[in-house]
């Protein structure tokens, strides 16, 4: 993680000298800030190595499509768990792995399900769809990853 918190560091630097304003508004979000900057970074390489697999190498697309999203899963899981919330705990990462598994997975049924409704039940546009469904699940992402599943139980208020 030395390579993206010194490439952090410096965009923060070259932000605020040029936009202190924004960077001054951004700051005092920052978590939320880069929850969304690590998921685009998670998004772009599922569709990096997708084109990769598939589209240069010409493997099998659903090969290709899971292995892409299990590289952009361990990218996102390692971009929240510490960078964006700066949990360093070793000893609870393999609990952490596995409730990030099981929350991408209730989020994955509950996708499915808005979207029947949406698409189905209320004849909105497919696409504004799942947009309207992934800003609803990346509120709900948020939340779950910062009071959950990345808590940081050292500042905890009756922790030790």
């Amino acid at each position: 993680m030395p390579l993206i918190n010194k490439l952090y560091f410096r965009f923060r630097h070259f932000f605020s000298d040029r936009f202190p304003k924004i960077y001054c508004f951004c700051d005092n979000r920052k978590s939320i800030v880069k929850f969304f900057i690590a998921g685009c970074f998670a998004g772009a390489t599922d569709i990096v190595f997708l084109f990769l697999f598939h589209g240069l190498l010409k493997w099998e697309l659903v090969l290709s499509t899971s292995l892409a999203f299990v590289l952009s899963f361990l990218v996102s899981f390692t971009l929240q768990k510490f960078w964006t919330f700066r949990n360093y705990d070793e000893k609870e990462t393999v609990n952490q792995l596995f409730l990030y598994i099981l929350n991408a997975f209730i989020g994955l049924n509950i996708n499915g399900f808005l979207m029947h409704l949406l698409v189905v039940k209320f004849n909105i546009w497919y696409i504004l769809s799942q947009i309207m469904v992934n800003l609803f699940l990346g509120f709900c992402n948020f939340l779950i990853y910062k009071f959950i599943i990345f808590r940081n139980t050292k500042n905890a208020v009756g922790c030790q």
